[in-house]
């Protein structure tokens, strides 16, 4: 139920619920998880169940992805790091009537150079990476690093999955590698609460949400970033106002 160590190449489909909360509840949220799911199996921290989170995600030179023209709005292409790992996962993540699947494979680190060449590998993992970057002429355009707090918990109707994602911080992004310092710090009132699960919602997450009165709210980390610093032009953006949160 941990995607950190998590292999397959294919994911089914979920549904996604996020919600914007203030540090404060994020803190009742965290403690009312914790006495209630497992810890991540994967994670660490002083719960158990925390983890840092490095992605840089791709778009197009006219940030098709960012404006979700066509086909690009319903799936976005990122590499993920976790902690210090000298391993990455490319993925591809779809929306598709409303719920989401996840394509990934696990490379080396030192192998993302491999996706600046200029055809893509038969056999390499990445190749279905690659060969769709390329169709689709998407390139790295921004970083982003935050702290993941993430519950888990196995239901008659499958896996479910709480995380709350906080010290959010981007930057522009140069190239195939990741860089050591995190970037810029956004959004540092607010926690990015998420829930994952199969078919309806979970009692125990409709528990949740009437008890701390949540109110789903749909917010995209990368579309957020992009605008926070100044990497749309503002002359065709589509971004809500600087300084909203609603990004879908």
């Amino acid at each position: 139920m941990s995607p950190s160590l998590d292999t397959r190449e294919q994911r089914e489909f979920a549904a996604e619920i996020k919600f914007l909360v203030a540090p404060e509840l994020a803190e009742q949220i965290r403690a009312w998880a914790r006495g209630r799911l497992m810890a991540d199996p994967h994670a660490s921290g002083d719960g158990h169940d925390g983890y840092s989170i490095t992605s840089l995600y791709f778009d197009t030179g006219a940030l098709d992805v960012f404006h979700r023209r066509g086909s690009f709005g319903r799936s976005k292409y990122r590499i993920r790091r976790y902690g210090a790992s000298e391993t990455a996962f490319l993925e591809r993540k779809l929306r598709t009537r409303g719920l989401l699947a996840k394509r990934r494979s696990k490379i080396a680190l030192d192998a993302l150079g491999r996706l600046a060449g200029t055809a893509p590998e038969h056999g390499w993992p990445g190749f279905w990476f690659h060969r769709r970057a390329r169709l689709r002429q998407l390139e790295p355009v921004c970083q982003i690093a935050y702290q993941r707090t993430a519950r888990v918990a196995l239901t008659p109707n499958g896996p479910i999955r709480l995380t709350l994602d906080d010290q959010l911080r981007a930057q522009p992004a140069r190239g195939l590698g990741f860089h050591e310092q995190p970037g810029t710090l956004l959004a540092a009132d607010r926690v990015i609460l998420e829930m994952k699960f199969r078919r309806e919602m979970p009692i125990l997450f409709k528990y949740l949400v009437a008890e701390f009165a949540l109110n789903p709210q749909p917010f995209s980390k990368y579309r957020f970033a992009m605008d926070a610093l100044d990497l749309v032009p503002p002359s065709v953006t589509d971004a809500p106002a600087s300084g909203t949160l609603h990004y879908a």
